[in-house]
Formats: structure tokens, sequence, C-alpha cells
């Protein structure tokens, strides 16, 4: 056999694109079916990207979770299939749409709707090519052959579909109500699409005259420009100071209107004067006093935010903070405003834009929710979904409970239309799955469309049944839905996660997905949340050019805690690109020492080869244990352990022995070992080092086809070895000892030491026979055993005590005893003088009750290592006198 040659420095843009194109040339990436579709399948739905957006850090925790996770199933041999695709996120595509008009000076409205659909698919079309580039750059092992579009013609019928059966089902109404209204993009917003953040305002006392008397109200308000939407002024019905005010009028001031004067249980008596203002177009609280009371509502806006017809014509045409200020100046020209006072509020904006939100009146659709609620908690408490974390369930449950019916009409031109026509001729609306020609009332043509969109949300809902095929009885529908796991973000449990859940009950009668993984959020290394405007974020690209993909995955996985937030900065992604370096080294190492050797069928195995195929063994069990409940860091620490720790640090040094000292048949056996491990080995590591695992397997002599096709390696009852295991724990912990005391002596790495091993009598034989690895190991020239009968430490030697032995490094022979005694006598005045320092700031009770309790501990555990410190210091000292 000849040696094989890896590159000595390891570089991953070497081989990572070659990777990829070979797994997707080979459909490696498509479910396997036939013989194994007796095993259920693993279907994971990507969160779909918004078409024009660009992948940021959050996406690539989220591809290389699901990524993980896909890899770990499809070597198990389960038919493992995760769909791609994208959304065609209607505001925000719009918006870049329009930016990009604008700054050719050109408008939507210039262009008309039909050109400028176009012009928003070819946007589309340029984006996308990013988008697909950056999952393949990050190794998503997506099924190509599958990609959706939130806009394809199939999601389009499901769309139709479901709009239609919620008609028929009375779950859909269309009628005027109160909306969220983002003026810059002109449309109506579900309550979930508004972040509400504190911003500094001013609270502005009004005063408004009795109608036909002296004297005024007075109250209060942030937005002094709604009054000239007011339609009441409100008190509480038990409030004895307005009780003869009830039923009565006051003048709108600024207005040639009387309004009257109403009681409600709504108005908060102890708030400021007991008195509000009730203007229902323009407040959701407002709106329901207005129905409970039968008042007028007046839109005061028009749909760009500016003043509208329902206002005085001073003040038509303004923007709303133009006519906040006029409104102020005229009232308090007239006498009617009484002071103002600075306050911090709550104020809604677009999620999207960032624009105040204003609260709008106007005609939109709607979903009823409480029905579609109901079977989603009655789901959810039949254990049909789990989250991961558990704590998730509160939200989400809180959420169903409290639900209030969703806005789906969005006053866009990118989306799906909605499929309602009027009728001018009789004046009745159409709701239907296929584009009517005639009225079906009567018979009357030219019908007009509905001219709004529907919100993303509402093609999104649909995504894990509809990527399938439905309502189409389609056969990857009938294989592979129910999916099986989502992995998102926490911010769209509401938008989306929820949503998917009524939606898929409501339209297949079964849950969508059974697992919900929520990561936690991504922030720096002082605990802030990664953003554009604080300049802290990173880009995944960027990481996966500097460090490969590979590093990427595994570093995230490493850090990623289940329920918690992950703290890093591009210095963390150095976690994954050392180990992803350490298997190339190693692996190098195997290969590069090949030369004339020759494969044997069934090999027998050492000790220490049992023990490496027991741990490896072990790393199995605890690696399923923890893709199975979603514990990404645990699998990634655990095939870190394993691989550097056991792998490299123990079995590849011990395997060192059979190489320099065995005949041509022993250096053939352990060769023939040392490749099944490392292929095995390379196996586990795969899912979250899938490119570089996959690179070196394909080198290997001993392997056929492609890694991510291989078994993925199981726990076996026959392997466990943990009686061998406990006894190469021994011999690592005596190794371990002489190593640190070789490193404490200053003693030179290439000088041999004599060593004297007294073990317990159930070790004694195995420390006979695996001498020469103990002197491997740990740079021993002359290794003695002795029995339990000999008793105290021999001339020039330094005591070592383990659990299960006694040990004596004749240090006299090795180094001056004399300067390391003066060495050790140093040391040992630095711990005390350390450790009285400590007690004195343990014994501090301000520091014990001021500090925070981790520093407080952190204190102890140094205190508790500087002793155990001094005590080996003077055990040191004694041998040596």
């Amino acid at each position: 056999m000849k040696a094989i040659e890896l590159e000595k420095a390891f570089d991953p843009k070497g081989f990572e694109d070659r990777i990829y194109a070979q797994w997707n040339e080979a459909g490696a990436f498509k479910p396997e079916t036939g013989e194994n579709t007796a095993l259920p399948p693993f279907v994971v739905v990507i969160p779909p990207p918004n078409v024009t957006g660009v992948l940021h850090l959050g996406h690539g925790l989220n591809i290389s979770l699901q990524d993980i996770i896909i890899r770990f199933h499809r070597m198990r041999g389960e038919p493992t299939l995760w769909v791609p695709g994208t959304d065609h996120a209607g505001i925000a595509t719009q918006n870049v749409v329009e930016k990009r008009l604008k700054a050719q000076g050109k408008s939507r409205r210039e262009m008309g709707r039909e050109q400028f659909v176009e012009e928003t698919w070819r946007v589309k079309a340029e984006h996308h090519g990013i988008i697909s580039r950056q999952l393949e750059r990050m190794g998503a092992s997506v099924d190509w052959s599958r990609e959706r579009f939130t806009l394809d013609e199939g999601l389009s019928k499901a769309v139709r579909e479901v709009f239609v059966t919620l008609y028929e089902r009375d779950l859909l109404y269309k009628g005027h109500y109160l909306v969220n209204w983002c003026p810059s993009c002109g449309t109506a917003l579900s309550d979930d699409e508004v972040e509400h953040e504190d911003t500094p305002g001013k609270m502005y006392h009004l005063r408004y005259p009795y109608a036909g008397g002296e004297g005024f109200v007075e109250l209060a308000t942030t937005r002094p420009e709604t009054m000239l939407g007011d339609t009441a002024v409100a008190v509480h019905p038990e409030d004895e100071r307005y009780r003869d005010l009830v039923g009565k009028k006051v003048l709108l001031p600024l207005t040639d209107r009387a309004i009257p004067v109403v009681a409600d249980p709504y108005v908060d008596r102890t708030f400021g004067t007991g008195v509000v203002k009730i203007t229902p177009a323009h407040d959701p609280n407002d709106w329901e006093v207005a129905k409970r009371h039968d008042l007028p509502a007046i839109n005061i806006l028009n749909p760009d935010g500016t003043l509208g017809d329902g206002v005085p014509e001073k003040y038509r045409g303004l923007p709303v903070e133009a006519a906040r200020e006029k409104v102020l100046e005229d009232l308090k020209a007239g006498g009617f405003f009484s002071k103002e006072e600075a306050i911090t509020h709550a104020v809604g904006h677009c999620y999207r834009c960032h624009t105040v939100i204003e609260p709008y009146l106007s005609e939109q659709w709607f979903v009823r929710m409480k029905p579609l609620a109901e079977k989603a908690l009655a789901a959810w408490e039949r254990g049909e979904i789990v989250f991961y974390p558990r704590k998730w369930e509160n939200t989400y449950q809180h959420w169903l409970r409290n639900i209030r019916d969703w806005c789906i009409s969005r006053q866009l031109w990118w989306g799906h239309r909605i499929p309602a026509w009027t009728c001018p001729s009789c004046g009745k609306t159409t709701i239907a799955r296929e584009d009517p020609s005639i009225c079906p009332h009567c018979g009357g043509g030219a019908l007009e469309q509905d001219p709004d969109v529907l919100d993303t949300w509402f093609s999104s809902w649909l995504w894990p049944f509809s990527t399938l095929g439905w309502p189409e009885k389609t056969g990857d529908f009938a294989a592979f839905y129910p999916t099986t796991a989502l992995v998102t973000g926490y911010d769209i449990i509401f938008f989306w996660v929820s949503r998917m859940i009524m939606a898929a009950l409501e339209f297949t009668g079964k849950v969508p997905f059974r697992d919900i993984y929520i990561t936690g959020l991504l922030r720096d290394k002082q605990g802030r949340k990664m953003s554009k405007s604080l300049g802290n974020g990173l880009d995944p690209l960027e990481l996966v050019d500097d460090y490969g993909a590979d590093a990427l995955k595994f570093t995230l996985a490493f850090l990623c805690a289940q329920g918690q937030d992950i703290l890093m900065d591009k210095e963390s992604f150095k976690i994954g690109s050392k180990f992803a370096n350490k298997i190339w080294n190693a692996s190098r190492y195997i290969l590069m020492n090949l030369e004339g050797r020759n494969l044997v069928r069934e090999p027998s195995l050492l000790p220490v080869d049992a023990w490496i195929r027991s741990r490896l063994n072990n790393a199995a069990r605890l690696m399923e244990e923890a893709l199975l409940s979603y514990r990404y860091n645990d699998a990634a620490q655990t095939v870190y352990e394993y691989f550097w720790n056991d792998f490299c640090d123990w079995y590849v040094e011990a395997t060192k022995l059979s190489v320099k000292e065995g005949d041509d048949a022993e250096k053939d056996r352990a060769t023939t070992v040392l490749l099944e491990v490392l292929s095995e080995s390379l196996a586990l590591l795969h899912p979250l080092l899938p490119f570089v695992t996959e690179e070196i397997y394909q080198r290997l002599p001993n392997t056929q086809g492609l890694l991510m096709r291989a078994p993925y390696p199981r726990y076996d009852p026959k392997r466990a070895d943990p009686q061998g295991e406990g006894r190469f724990a021994f011999l690592q912990e005596l190794v371990r000892a002489v190593r640190t005391l070789r490193s404490e002596c200053t003693v030179p790495p290439d000088k041999k030491i004599r060593l004297l091993v007294r073990p317990d009598e159930g070790y004694k034989e195995f420390l006979t026979e695996n001498t020469g690895l103990v002197k491997l190991l740990a740079g021993v020239g002359d290794l003695a055993l002795q029995g339990p009968p000999a008793i105290g430490a021999p001339g020039g030697s330094i005591g070592l005590a383990g659990s299960a032995f006694e040990a004596f490094v004749f240090i006299a022979e090795a180094v001056d005893t004399a300067f390391l005694k003066q060495k050790f006598t140093r040391e040992l005045e630095k711990d005390r003088l350390f450790i009285a320092s400590l007690k004195t700031k343990l014994t501090n009770d301000k520091f014990i009750k001021n500090a925070p309790p981790e520093l407080v501990n952190g204190e102890r555990i140094k205190l508790d290592e500087a002793v155990k410190r001094t005590e080996k210091l003077v055990s040191y000292i004694r041998d040596m006198a």
C-alpha cells in the first residue's frame, strides 16, 4: 500500500466547493426510498428566507442546526428530506424595488401594476441566486430538486384554495375595522407586525368647553391632532364628579361640532381628570367604546399619513407631525390649551420600515382566529407538538388564548392577489378558486378583482404542506407529511409557528411537525444583540471565507446551549477552525505512514484497540441522545472530547508502539485497526463537520462511496467494555501523573526517566502487559513493578499517588534536585501568600455580601486549588530531603 499525501496546510477552500458539487451531482441530498421505506421519514422544511434579503448569522445558525440533524438522520438510514425555498416577502420586497425605482427617478404609480410586478420578478431572480449560493457555501444539504417559492404556481393554488375554503367555512370576512396602518408602506399590518418601543413624548392637557354654558372639561392626549376626529368624551359611570355631565355635550375645539359626554367603564377615573377623548377611527379602545354607544367614526387620515377630508380645510394635506404643531398653535391661541408634560410611552412602529404606526379605519379582510386557535391549543395539550426548550410552550399557549382576528389584506402590488371579484352591475362579491369571466349572481361581465394582496404570512402558514404538493394528492405529500421538526427563532412563534399549526390542523387534520426547536439569540461578547446599527454583526459568508464552512457549523453548535443566547465574536470561530485542523493533521499523519503496509482481514485487537472501540461506541450513544433531543452543544462537546482526547491524544499515540517496535504483521494489524477506527470516527463527526470528514474519508484506502451516505455509528452493547475502559483509565491516570511531574520538575522532553510503580493487585497483570505503552506515553526509560509489601519511598525519588497505585519517579537521576528544591520552595512561599490573601478576602463580610455570587465562588475555587498545590509541593520537598 502506498502512502497517501494530504496537503500539509489545511485549506477548506481547496475542496469545499468540489465536495458540495459532488454531493449534489450524486443526488445525495434526495431522500433514499426503496428498501428503506419501512423506516419513518425525517422531514424538515427550511424557514424560507426573504427572497430579496441576504443571509445573516442568524440564518447561519438556523441553517447549520438544521443541516446537522438532517445529516444525522440521513446517515441513520431514514428517508430524509430537507425542503428549501424562499419567501416572496411582500412588504420587504416591494420596498426594495420601490427604492431602486426612486434612485432611477421613477415610481411604481408611473409604471403601473403590471410593469411593476414584472420588475419585481426580475429583482427576485437576482436575489434568489445570491441566497442559493450562500446556502451552498454553508454546506446546506437541501434537496434542490424540490425547491419552492411562495409565489410559485403550486403554492399559489394552495393559497387560493385556503382563502376560498375559509370563506366557505365562515372563517373569513371583510369589513370596516380599525387596523394598524403604515403610512410609508401604504398598507395595513397585523398586530404581530407592529413593534412597540418606549419613546420620549409629551402629554398635552386640553380644555373642551361645555355646550350652552360656561366652564369646560379638561382631558389629556399624546396625539392632539386626532382630536379633530373626536366624536365624544367619556367618563366612568360611577364617577360622582361628572354624573350630571353625562348625556350633555361639549364643543370640540377648532371645529363647529358639539360631541356628547358618555359614561363607560373603560375610563380609569383615577388617571388624570377622569375624562378621556373618544376618537373611534384612530384608537382601538375608542373603537370599542364607539360600538357600545353607537358613535360615528371619523377618519382624519389619508393612506399616505397626511390629514384628509374629515378635518377642517386648513389642516388638510399636512403630515401628522406638521398637523400636530398647527393644532397646538391654534389650541393655544383659542385658550383651549392647559399645559404639557414630558413622558415616555410605548409607540408602535412598522416591523419593516420602522415608520410610526397609525390606527386607521379601513375596509380589510380578516380571518376568524379563535376557532383555529382552539384546535392548535388542543393539539399542544395532547402532546402532539413539543417545544425545545419547553419554556416556549408558555409563549405559544398565552398567545393562542388571547388571539385576535388576523387582518390578511395588504395594500400592495407584490403578492397573492385576493381572489375576490365585485360585479359593477349588481354590486355583489364573488369568491372563487378560478378566475370568473361573468358574475354568477346576475350574469354581468367586466368583474373587478380586489386590488389588494394577501399578507405574506398567509402563504407562509401553509409552507409545511403546500411545499409537498397540497392541495393535490401528491406522492411527496403522502410520503413526507407531516414533517418532523422545525428549527426557527422565537421572534416568529406568533407570525409563523402558531399559524402553521393552525392551518395544518384546519386543512390536513394533522399537526405540521412534532418537534419545534427554538434557537437562542446571537449576541456579542458584551451581551448586546447583533445588529446593523451597533456594527457588531457577523457575515456568515465572510466567516466561511476566513475559517471554512465546517468551522462555522461546528462553532455555532458548540456554543448553542438549549434555551440560552449565544455570546460570540469573530475569534470564537477559531474553536471550529482549530478542531477541523486537528482532524486534518491527525488523518494526514496516519495516511502518510501507510507506505508498505497491507490491510488485514478481521484483525485481532489489543487492549488499547478494544478501549478506543468502546470509547467510540460510548460517543455514538451520547451523540444519539444529544441529537434526538436537539442538544447541539452536547453533541459538539462529545465529538470534540472523543476525537481530540481519546483518539488523537491517546489512541494514535499508543499505536506508535506497534509502528516502532512491531514486526510487519503487527504493523499491518495495527494500521488496519487504526484505519477502521478513523473511518468510523469520521462518520461520527460528519454531521457537524461534513466537508473535512468527506474529503478525508474519500482518501482512505478502506472506504468506498460518499461518507454522507455511510451508516452512522450506533451504540452496540457487544462493543461496550466498561472493565477495559476502567483498566485503561488506570493507565491514563498513571501516565498523566508522571507527565505532570515531568512538567513541574522541568524534565526535558527527550529525557527518559526511571519509574517504580506499586499497583493494586487487580491492576498488576494489566500493567505488566502494557509496560511498553506506559514507557512510550510517559517518557519512561526503565519501569519496575513492585508488590504491595514494599513500604516507603526509594531514595532520590518523588512519590505519586493514584486511585489504584503508588508510583515513584527517580527525579534525582533526571534533574538537579538542589535547584529543583529551591524552585519548589519559592513556589510554596508564593502560594502561601496567595492563600493568605484569599482567606482575608473570603472572611471579609463586605466582600461576601456585595460581590457577585459567581465571583465569590471563583475565589473559593482558587483557594481550594492553591491549598492542594501547596500540599503537593510540601510532599515533593519532603521526598527530596
